[in-house]
């Protein structure tokens, strides 16, 4: 699988990154973590993200492929802890919810640590970042950085004090094209795409009862892209573009069926979209997008 330097580390990281929600929320078994991993692994990925807060996500990873650690980097995410959508920065919390990833992925320290959606508020306060120092210092971790959207993840860029920006980049979100991927790459970080293709929205004939994949439905409902219109091509083009943008140094795609990412591999592996295809999609972005459409957290 192809590989890409991963901003001033050194990293070189595969195209296609696993993504460890799905396993998680989805409630996977054992077995079928540790058959996916192997086989993505062994096809040569070798970026493994998680969370805390991704229910059992950690503990699964940790289990399946603890033995192969060093085959691949492993990133973890922290501000969240155990339960999604409930924030505690305080310092002790992030340093203890760090300290409790590493048993959960039977590691002694990881290669990544996100800060986790973290506001712009938060983030200037200056705490938090300090918090991901110290767990560096510890050992915990070799490198740190920020996972989110819109102005926060531009002051997380502006600040300069992260290795690293996960943030959200696909056909149906591209505020990060021109407010933070650029500047990233400009300052040597390395950046990862999250939800690089749209959750597949366009699968849905109607809207969602999934609230996670609703706002990209609506979003590409408007934008009403000729290729998705053809199912076969539909994925293969979404992940090509997301791959396309330049600063992207891996695409974290997450799903509990061992044949979805042999699928998705190959999909990275048909290389980039052609100059005139991509900015057709850009094009049409500008188009159509609405003020709103910020990138999704």
């Amino acid at each position: 699988m192809e590989t890409r330097q991963f901003g001033k580390t050194d990293m070189r990281v595969s195209v296609l990154g696993f993504g460890g929600a799905e396993i998680g929320f989805e409630k996977a078994d054992a077995a079928t973590v540790k058959s996916l991993l192997d086989d993505a692994l062994d096809a040569g990925l070798n970026v493994i993200d998680t969370a805390e807060c991704y229910l059992a996500s950690e503990e699964l990873i940790g289990k399946a492929v603890a033995g192969r650690r060093d085959q691949f980097y492993l990133f973890t995410k922290c501000g969240h802890p155990q339960t999604p959508g409930v924030a505690d920065w305080r310092p002790e919390s992030l340093l203890t919810s760090i300290e409790r990833s590493l048993k959960r992925l039977r590691t002694d320290r990881v290669d990544l640590v996100h800060l986790h959606s973290c506001s712009e508020s938060e983030l200037r306060k200056g705490d938090v970042i300090g918090a991901l120092e110290t767990a560096r210092k510890k050992g915990y971790t070799r490198y740190i950085g920020y996972s989110g959207d819109s102005v926060a993840a531009r002051y997380a860029v502006d600040c300069g004090a992260f290795d690293s920006l996960q943030t959200s980049v696909s056909i149906a979100d591209q505020q990060s094209i021109e407010l933070t991927i650029p500047l990233a790459k400009q300052r040597g970080m390395g950046v990862i795409a999250k939800r690089p293709i749209a959750n597949a929205a366009w699968r849905y004939e109607s809207l969602p009862e999934v609230d996670y994949h609703r706002e990209y439905w609506r979003r590409l409902q408007k934008l009403d892209y000729d290729f998705l219109r053809d199912q076969d091509h539909a994925a293969a083009n979404a992940l090509r573009f997301t791959l396309s943008v330049s600063g992207v140094c891996t695409a974290i795609v997450g799903t509990k069926n061992p044949a979805r990412w042999r699928q998705n591999a190959a999909l990275a592996a048909a290389g980039l979209l052609a100059p005139d295809q991509f900015d057709a999609i850009r094009r049409r972005w500008k188009e159509a997008a609405e003020k709103s459409w910020v990138g999704q957290v």
